[in-house]
């Protein structure tokens, strides 16, 4: 019995320390990608209707089958005119906090962001932009909860381990393509590509210099057009990739303005559907309220973990709000801005 329990009480101790000590460890993912911008593509900062956005998404993963994920990012973006130019400047600042596992395995994020959003015509909104992201991050774990087949030969963990923490910089660059579509300002569009990670920074407890966290390329796409007066389609589209291992999510929201202005309307609910190809379905609802908006998904796991899992992922529930600023310097006063 005591063999069978520290099977199961060692490998997944033993499964965090392999997947994150291997150089293709993978980053931390969201189901809806599109309320963390920043995480995404350092480029995609700024690229909304409004001066300052602010958006917060937690997430709690795998209750079902072990210690659940828990992880929650914050971000938060100012955008500037440049002088009298149609060019504007965004900053931001991207936190994240997870944490997972008996031992309480947790990584923490301060990563501001820069953004310059060039303007390609006169005429329509056009603009190509290039941001980077970088900070620290700090990963540490709680030793007195670790347990392995050495505790119970009374020799400690056996585990060499210099430290329970250790920090490193890490850093992002991106580049993206925003633009309306047709006449109406309305509809619009963005792609974009970044790197992150490209300082391949160390990722081991043993400190071991020959372990680096694998650099991820993550290429991205939206759009959204109006389908009525009251109503919209938006499509987004992540599709990363890290070392050895591949991520693509897709999905398509319909959005219902209600109240009597269209153009400002009361309310506006969304509902859609996202795919994270080989692994789960994810039903997501939102609702508007300018100049908030609360958005709630759950994944529903149909991957080979679907036996285990009984079908249950993780939930997510997200809050954003995006406004214009009072003072004279805001985008509102323009004919052209980076929107989405």
């Amino acid at each position: 019995m005591r063999s069978i329990l520290k099977h199961y009480i060692i490998i997944p101790f033993l499964t965090c320390i392999f997947m994150l000590n291997d150089a293709c460890a993978q980053d931390v993912h969201f189901s809806q990608f599109f309320e963390s911008p920043l995480w995404r593509n350092p480029s995609l900062a700024g690229i909304f209707t409004g001066d300052v956005r602010v958006q917060g998404v937690y997430r709690d993963q795998w209750n079902s089958v072990t210690n659940a994920y828990r992880t929650g990012s914050l971000n938060a973006e100012i955008k500037m005119p440049v002088g009298k130019s149609d060019d504007f400047i965004t900053t931001g600042l991207q936190l994240l906090f997870d944490r997972a596992g008996t031992i309480g395995w947790t990584s923490t994020h301060v990563l501001p962001a820069l953004n310059y959003h060039k303007s390609l015509s006169g005429n329509h909104n056009r603009y190509l932009s290039l941001g980077f992201m970088g900070g620290m991050v700090q990963r540490r774990f709680d030793p007195s909860k670790m347990t392995t087949n050495s505790t119970y030969n009374g020799t400690g963990t056996g585990e060499n381990l210099s430290q329970p923490s250790f920090t490193y910089l890490d850093g992002s660059v991106g580049l993206s393509f925003n633009s309306d579509l047709g006449e109406d300002p309305a509809n619009n569009y963005y792609i974009g590509a970044a790197y992150h990670h490209f300082n391949r920074p160390n990722n081991s407890f043993y400190r071991n210099i020959n372990i680096e966290l694998h650099p991820k390329w993550v290429f991205s796409a939206g759009l959204r057009m109006g389908i009525s007066e009251t109503s919209f389609l938006t499509l987004q589209a992540d599709h990363s990739r890290q070392g050895g291992f591949s991520e693509t999510v897709a999905g398509a929201m319909l959005g219902l303005k209600l109240g009597d202005d269209m153009d400002h309307p009361d309310y506006v609910l969304q509902a859609g559907t996202y795919l994270r190809w080989n692994d789960a379905l994810i039903p997501v609802i939102k609702i508007d309220y300018a100049p908030f908006s609360v958005a709630l998904s759950y994944d529903a796991n149909i991957s080979t973990l679907k036996p285990t899992s009984y079908g249950r992922g993780g939930t997510e529930l997200s809050v954003s709000y995006v406004g214009f600023r009072k003072s004279g310097n805001s985008s509102s006063g323009f004919s052209h801005c980076p929107r989405f």
